[in-house]
């Protein structure tokens, strides 16, 4: 019996993983569809690449920063070691997770491995237009091989957070507000795209290239975050936890719900018409703050959370482009501000210390804004990470591509 529940909770993990892991796909048809054409084909390079650097990262040494056997600074800073020697042959020892948990380790790396590329594509959609590939790169190697591995450590792998109570179930702060602080720093030494901004201050259009395209990465991403969030019970096993697998699935879904309605009626509210860009960032806007705590609000207050979810993206997404935060997609807003939404309402929905959250929001915001930026600065010494007016001009896609997403249309 036993063995059979060991082996269904493994299965479980690695197709809850899977779903993760096609969410990384979602965000490269959505980032795709938002950027204007002649930048379409650096975004897709940009995804592919940074999916694969992640892995590859996180084998190498996030996995057990994350997961440590032992601290350097006991619930700050983790042990170093690395995760190459992963295999059926014998348990790593330097990874804190013993093996003979719910679950495979194997499987426990796969699930987790997805949602670090997660955070690494909210900064791809945020400098879209305008970084240049080889740093953005570089930067992905230390966000996803240390940043986030740390203050991931400090939440999940049994870190200072951990030991204080602090509660994010499948990772709205972890992961969203990980990867939005980063997007963010990042912005900021990076600047706006050109012409994104006149000379008075004043706020350029830039459309997309292909809404139908966008959406169909918002349809991908909602049903990737079923992985996301009902994978994150860690188990289906059982008559309790495949219970609760089923009560996250169906608040992920309302929370969503409500974000698309609650963004389309701000939108309707304050502009006379329905924002279709608007509706898709209340989608993900809805997701990202039920993520902290998918399990214990009932399907009504899954709904209210999310619709609050998408008023304050819609807000945020405003106040930040007339702020001359230049982010195409609205990712700082959808998975940053909703983020920490996200995490405080859990002191409401499940009855966490809101001062305990509100530390976790500063810690991981904090530290990894600041990390961040410092590696962005460290990064534009050594290379540019912004292309020049004229290969923002002719569109990334010539300048660091070479191949046109859309060659027909000049």
């Amino acid at each position: 019996m036993e063995e059979i529940k060991f082996a269904l909770d493994t299965f479980y993990a690695v197709m809850a993983g899977a779903l993760v892991m096609w969410m990384a796909a979602g965000f490269t048809m959505l980032e795709a569809g938002l950027v204007q054409k002649k930048d379409v084909s650096e975004i897709v390079t940009k995804n592919l690449g940074l999916y694969s650097i992640a892995c590859i990262m996180y084998l190498a040494c996030g996995f057990v920063l994350m997961y440590p056997a032992g601290a350097l600074l006991e619930g700050i800073i983790p042990s170093i070691g690395t995760s190459f020697g992963l295999s059926t042959a014998l348990p790593n020892e330097e990874i804190g997770i013993p093996y003979g948990m719910e679950y495979s380790q194997q499987a426990d790396f796969f699930f987790q491995v997805v949602f670090v590329a997660t955070a690494m594509s909210i900064v791809s959609g945020a400098v879209a237009g305008r970084m240049k590939l080889l740093p953005f790169f570089m930067f992905a190697i230390i966000l996803t091989g240390f940043i986030y591995p740390i203050q991931g450590y400090w939440n999940w792998g049994g870190g200072f957070l951990n030991q204080m109570g602090y509660s994010d179930y499948a990772g709205s702060g972890t992961v969203h507000l990980c990867g939005a602080a980063a997007a963010l720093a990042v912005v900021l030494v990076l600047g706006p795209r050109k012409g994104k901004y006149g000379y008075d201050g004043s706020v350029n259009p830039m459309p997309g290239s292909n809404i139908p395209m966008a959406a169909l990465g918002v349809w991908i991403l909602w049903l990737g975050w079923f992985g996301f969030n009902g994978g994150s019970e860690l188990a289906v096993a059982s008559e309790g936890s495949a219970i609760a697998v089923s009560q996250v699935f169906l608040n992920t879904n309302m929370a969503a719900a409500g974000g698309v309605v609650a963004a389309l009626l701000m939108s309707l509210v304050m502009t006379g018409k329905m924002d279709v860009t608007m509706a898709m960032n209340g989608a993900i806007a809805g997701l990202v703050a039920i993520t902290a705590d998918p399990l214990s609000p009932a399907g009504g207050t899954a709904v209210l959370v999310g619709a609050l979810g998408g008023a304050l993206v819609y807000c945020s997404i405003l106040f930040l482009e007339k702020s001359g935060i230049d982010d195409p997609v609205g990712a700082i807003s959808a998975h940053g501000i909703v983020g920490i939404f996200g995490v405080l309402a859990v002191s409401v929905t499940g009855g966490a210390s809101f001062v305990t959250q509100l530390i976790g929001v500063i810690s991981i915001a904090g530290f990894t804004f600041g990390a961040s930026y410092l590696v962005t600065l460290a990064i534009n010494s050594v290379m540019p990470i912004r292309a020049t007016d004229e290969e923002q001009d002719v569109g990334l896609d010539v300048s660091e591509i070479g191949i046109e997403a859309y060659p027909e249309f000049k």
